[in-house]
């Protein structure tokens, strides 16, 4: 346990250092959108290129991992969707809801702490479930969030509406780096000398920068909040995240492994790991773009992050002595 705590608490402590940074206006509000523009389309991006071109495409892609992956996203938005209709809310809170409950913070957080934990082949598994984030659950949920007008009437063709995100989750400049990482090295070429120590010194402040930034984003999520959100709206969607998701990608890893498919015990931990990450950050900025309830997201992100210190510590340390690394 001594030796996870040793990774996890410093992740953790940047994140809350960035969080009272912004409260205490250290940081002023207005810088943390640059901040995250920065993780997100320089630093961020390099990290990921860097380890695309690092390892072979498989390692990237294994069909076995994102299939269970895959089944276990589509799970658990249905179960958060179900849950806060039943709770009396509307379809767009309850899609931008479901998305905070299947996405894990894998790009700002999972990728580094994963390789710090059980080094740097966990990167490729991490990277697959980037993947299916961005363009798979955000663009399904953004697309629920947009299916229905302010009165509850269909508003168009769900399918019409999943092309529409799917397109904008492609303005990402995270899914493409990955690609041309693994492009670069398919080729066995590598970057000329000066252009790789950019990418390299980029990629070095991405993890650092990217922890800061969840806590100044949290921060700033909380202070554009509407009113209080009451606990049964906020708290069951961050234990569904913390509990479920890894629970489920898991159990369903397992039945996998038995039908025959191809799932390594590290896969698996890897696989469950970043399932068990709070609640991507960013979803807050989303939910704010589309005017959904972003004070229910915020405190679902916060809750999230503050509980996973706990739950992902002890996960870790019961897994990676199993993940045979």
């Amino acid at each position: 346990m001594q030796s996870i705590l040793a990774v996890t608490i410093p992740f953790f402590a940047l994140v809350l250092c960035g969080y009272l940074a912004a409260r205490r206006h250290v940081l002023p509000e207005a810088a943390i959108p640059g901040l995250n523009a920065f993780v997100l389309f320089f630093a961020l991006p390099c990290m990921l290129f860097r380890f695309g071109a690092s390892m072979p495409f498989a390692q990237l892609i294994d069909p076995a991992l994102i299939g269970v992956y895959i089944a276990c996203a589509l799970l658990v938005v249905a179960l958060a969707v179900g849950l806060a209709l039943h709770g009396g809310l509307d379809l767009k809170n309850a899609a931008f809801g479901a998305l905070v409950a299947a996405f894990p913070n894998t790009g700002f957080m999972g990728v580094p702490l994963l390789a710090a934990l059980l080094g740097e082949r966990a990167a490729g598994p991490v990277i697959g479930t980037v993947l299916v984030d961005l363009l798979l659950t955000s663009s399904l949920c953004v697309a629920l969030a947009q299916s229905r007008r302010h009165d509850g009437t269909p508003h168009g063709d769900l399918g019409v509406s999943i092309r529409r995100s799917l397109r904008g989750a492609l303005g990402n400049p995270l899914p493409w780096a990955i690609g041309l990482g693994a492009l670069l090295a398919a080729s066995g070429r590598e970057l000329p000398g000066p252009l790789a120590q950019i990418v390299k010194m980029l990629g070095d402040a991405a993890t650092p920068v990217a922890l800061f930034t969840i806590g100044a984003v949290l921060w700033r999520a909380g202070q554009h909040a509407h009113g209080r959100t009451p606990v049964r709206h906020y708290l069951p969607v961050a234990l569904v995240k913390l509990f479920v998701h890894p629970l489920l990608v898991f159990g369903l890893g397992l039945a996998a492994r038995r039908a025959g498919l191809a799932v390594s015990d590290f896969g698996l931990v890897v696989l469950t790991l970043a399932a068990a990450l709070p609640s991507a950050s960013n979803v807050s900025l989303l939910a704010e773009r589309y005017r959904a309830d972003n004070g229910r997201i915020a405190r679902i992100i916060l809750a999230s992050t503050v509980l996973a210190f706990a739950s992902f510590s002890l996960l870790a340390a019961w897994l990676v002595p199993r993940a045979g690394a």
